[in-house]
């Protein structure tokens, strides 16, 4: 709230904005939130079809403990990811890093959302009506990962530039 101190930054910015060079096509905006995705998917596609099948075929689920695993898991390589890529970005002097690793943190809910379809697919379910709320359900579901793993994304990425230029002596 209002009682609380308002975030300083360890250094001054530039009011004038300085030109980024160049970029190779692999450190544009779209491919670095597709291939930061990527790994933290991987961990999770195996449990995530255990959920999906479990929810949507009326079965048991009995693994939380091991769910409570994965999502930890998860949450590191998506941090791990978030600051790999922005250190990436600081090299190639691109200073644009706010949403891109807010989007990149969140960007496994994407590859979990195309998951859902491919399960939706594949397991034929009939009927307008069930489509349309499994696609709802999975949707929200997706969102609401999209937002929690961003977070993570931009807060790992937040302070890791707060300790880095934290750490710079400017004379």
């Amino acid at each position: 709230g209002f009682k609380k101190e308002p975030i300083t930054l360890p250094v001054r910015t530039n009011v004038i904005p300085r030109n980024i060079p160049e970029q190779a096509w692999y450190h544009g905006f779209i491919p670095t939130i597709l291939f930061s995705g990527i790994l933290p998917f991987c961990m999770v596609f195996v449990e995530m079809s255990f959920i999906i099948s479990s929810i949507w075929h009326h079965r048991f689920y009995y693994l939380f403990g091991f769910l409570f695993l994965v999502f930890l898991f998860c949450v590191i390589a998506v941090a791990e990811v978030a600051l790999v890529g922005c250190y990436f970005q600081l090299c190639a002097e691109d200073y644009n890093w706010w949403w891109r690793s807010y989007f990149a943190g969140g960007s496994i809910a994407f590859y979990c959302f195309l998951f859902s379809l491919y399960t939706y697919v594949t397991q034929a379910h009939v009927g307008l009506m069930s489509a349309c709320i499994y696609m709802g359900y999975m949707l929200i579901v997706s969102y609401a990962l999209f937002v929690c793993l961003g977070f993570v994304g931009f807060f790992t990425a937040f302070t890791f530039n707060r300790k880095i230029f934290g750490a710079v002596k400017i004379d």
